[in-house]
């Protein structure tokens, strides 16, 4: 969490200052590489997690790595130097590699698809530590290079190697229980910002509207999560790596939500080189991609038909906030209304499934 709160710190930072394309770039490459880390363990421990002593050091390893990885955001943000960034990220990936070896012991199409497992993290990494070395106009596509082929390892693994176990609802709910905690995260930093703010400002008025849009756009984020079955999402090889991937656009949305939070402070503060409605976006397209994103990949296969129309649409409609003259009134009303159609409809029961 860490980490993620200083990714959408410096991320605030950069669209105040009016970087909004290299804020918003450096931010992608940055949370791929802390969902990348996150992911990868997950779906690691849902299929063998053995909890000994050499496991629970391996995994201190990693949490050591991201603990520095977090030291590298900001001058990732401020003078696009990656060095410490990528070093942490491939110290945190060595980790695993050091615990699919030990998977690959137990033999059979596991023990397969955990040998390509590490064998594909080693070689990439050490395109990670190459990269390094090229100029700066270079490193941008190597790096769009390295995303592709780190994506395509798990792919490679379980196609060519054979399936590793793992359970649906185990995996899916470490899936939920990190969406709530990044959106806590958010929230949190959402809290600290507007709370600063109040020292400061004469009208307390629009702080105490952003305060209310806060918490309930991060409550109608939680409760749409939290709606529909996400065990029913994976089944295939590739519906799990459309729910896994997708996932990308989820949190690192629910993460980026804090940062717009911010930075409309900032524009009501008058410290930022962004103007209205142009600040507002920077929170409403954070709630679009979670909503859209969400409705895709676990809501839209459970819900009923009333359910797939109110919640793409809600999805759709928050963007319309900036440019209403009433500011955060829209969004939060479009978002109470998606909660009530939640509550009122059910997700329909196991064997069926919406056209």
């Amino acid at each position: 969490m860490i980490a993620i709160s200083t990714a959408g710190s410096n991320l605030h930072l950069a669209l105040a200052e009016g970087h909004v394309g290299h804020g918003v770039l450096t931010y992608v490459v940055v949370f791929f590489g802390i969902w990348w880390a996150w992911m990868n363990f997950s779906w690691f421990a849902t299929s063998f997690d053995t909890d000994d002593w050499l496991y629970r050091i391996l995994t201190f390893v990693q949490m050591g790595g991201v603990l520095v990885l977090a030291s590298g955001i900001e001058p990732m943000f401020t003078g696009g130097d990656a060095t410490v960034l990528i070093l942490a990220y491939v110290v945190m990936r060595l980790g695993l590699v050091a615990q699919w070896l030990r998977a690959s012991r137990c033999g059979g199409e596991a023990g397969r698809a955990a040998r390509i497992y590490a064998i594909g993290i080693v070689i990439v990494q050490a395109l990670w530590l190459l990269m390094l070395l090229l100029p700066a106009s270079l490193q941008l596509p190597a790096i769009a290079l390295l995303i592709l082929a780190e994506l395509s390892v798990p792919t490679l693994a379980e196609t060519f190697g054979g399936r590793t176990p793992w359970h649906a609802h185990h995996i899916t709910e470490r899936y939920s229980l990190f969406t709530l905690i990044v959106l806590g995260e958010s929230l949190l930093a959402s809290a600290n910002a507007i709370i600063g703010a109040l020292h400061e400002a004469e009208d307390r008025t629009p702080l105490i509207l952003l305060a209310v849009l806060a918490m309930s756009a991060t409550a109608a984020l939680w409760w749409l999560d939290f709606w529909p079955p996400h065990h029913r999402a994976i089944g295939s090889l590739r519906s799990s790596l459309l729910y896994g991937y997708g996932h990308f656009f989820v949190l690192g949305a629910a993460a980026a939500f804090s940062a717009g939070i911010e930075l409309e402070i900032s524009v009501l503060a008058g410290e930022s080189e962004v103007l209205q409605p142009w600040a507002s976006f920077a929170y409403t397209v954070p709630l679009a991609v979670f909503i859209l994103g969400v409705w895709i990949l676990a809501v839209r296969r459970s819900a009923d038909r009333i359910v797939n129309i109110a919640v793409p649409l809600a999805g759709i409609l928050v963007l319309i906030d900036p440019l209403i003259p009433v500011p955060f009134a829209l969004t939060a009303v479009i978002l109470t209304a998606m909660v009530a159609v939640l509550t009122w409809r059910s997700p329909l029961p196991e064997g069926r499934i919406a056209a």
